[in-house]
């Protein structure tokens, strides 16, 4: 095992780094780079006469533009006065220390930019996470023990409609319906908390805070119902139809007692090894759609800002961390394998 795990670290490094460049290569080639933001900029700026954050206004010209001089003054403030191929190293470097730079846009650290925005996407994630594993497995289990019966072929119409609906359109719905749109006025469009946030009891704060998520939390779990709940019981039907499970209830064996001791721990290995994937990537499962759909300031409408304002500091941080995180997930998932089912061997793994 020690082997295998070192071998699989030592190959997340070329991974990882290839990930990097290629992306790297692909920023240096679309138009509209963090310079010729600025520079547009500048140029509605000195139109309408209003001040820069970042205090830049009066270097704009006018018809003449930029001089050439403070042009090359902001090409250094971004690093662009170096090769690509050195910029690219010295991002790496400072990536191998979690040193992600400042933000263009918004002028502050990139890691606590990020930081700033997981509470919304670890809501959306965790959430969206344990509710439909709490919910599909017991229902697959249902499904598959109630196989070709109305039970089985009426939710699975139920979930099939729900996973042919899109989770922006479905999020659209909701708010016409209950957000306060055409219909009802039941739940709130924006934020994770209201405004009266500081003056609530804490049990008011818990309702409060699960009341903002009720919505958002429907639009992405629902596509998520149908592949876990199908595979729950693709998976015990499996192990249902097996000769071992004719051999128990041939000795008089309860279902119950043949469902839960001898199937349930052969029937949940699909599942239960997907699990350390799973979590991880929970902490960034947000949608980019359903967060802007719902306003919700976390990390996939920043990254979607980020690539539309080419600011390019967050675009790379962002997916170097999910690079990373996604190729840790892959091993702990190998791992969780072998560990719960020791027939299963690193060898035949790696192959």
């Amino acid at each position: 095992m020690a082997y295998y795990i070192i071998k699989r670290l030592l190959l997340m490094i070329p991974t990882l780094f290839g990930v990097m460049l290629v992306t790297f290569t692909v920023t240096q080639f679309v138009p509209g780079g963090p310079v010729e933001q600025l520079l547009h900029e500048l140029k509605n700026q000195n139109r309408t006469g209003e001040a820069s954050a970042g205090g830049t206004n009066g270097l704009y010209r006018g018809a003449h533009g930029l001089d050439e001089e403070k042009l090359q003054e902001i090409k250094v403030l971004y690093g662009f006065d170096k090769p690509a191929y050195e910029r690219f190293w010295m991002m790496m470097k400072q990536y191998l220390t979690f040193d992600f730079g400042e933000s263009y846009y918004h002028h502050k650290s990139v890691i606590e930019l990020i930081i700033s925005k997981l509470p919304v996407s670890v809501s959306l994630g965790l959430w969206t996470f344990f509710l439909t594993y709490l919910t599909c497995i017991p229902l697959g289990i249902a499904k598959a023990v109630r196989d070709g019966s109305s039970f089985d072929v009426i939710t699975s119409t139920l979930i099939l409609v729900g996973y042919a609906i899109p989770g922006f359109v479905l999020g659209i719905l909701l708010l016409v319906l209950f957000g306060g749109g055409s219909f009802f006025d039941v739940f709130p469009l924006r934020s994770l908390f209201s405004d009266n946030w500081d003056t609530l009891n804490w049990y008011e704060k818990i309702l409060d805070y699960f009341w903002h998520l009720t919505l958002p939390l429907i639009s992405l779990m629902v596509n998520s119902f149908a592949v876990l709940t199908m595979l729950t019981k693709n998976s015990f039907l499996e192990e249902i139809r097996k000769q071992y499970v004719l051999t128990a209830r041939a000795k008089g064996l309860s279902n119950n007692r043949v469902l839960y001791k001898h199937i349930f721990r052969n029937a949940i290995i699909p599942l239960i090894t997907g699990f350390p994937a799973a979590f991880i990537m929970a902490f960034f499962a947000g949608s980019i759609l359903i967060e802007t759909i719902f306003s919700l300031d976390g990390l996939g409408l920043l990254s979607f800002d980020s690539i539309i304002r080419r600011d390019y500091p967050v675009v790379l941080a962002t997916l170097y961390i999910f690079t990373l995180l996604g190729l840790f997930a892959k091993l702990l998932t190998d791992i969780s394998y072998v560990l719960i089912d020791p027939r299963i061997q690193f060898e035949s793994i790696d192959r």
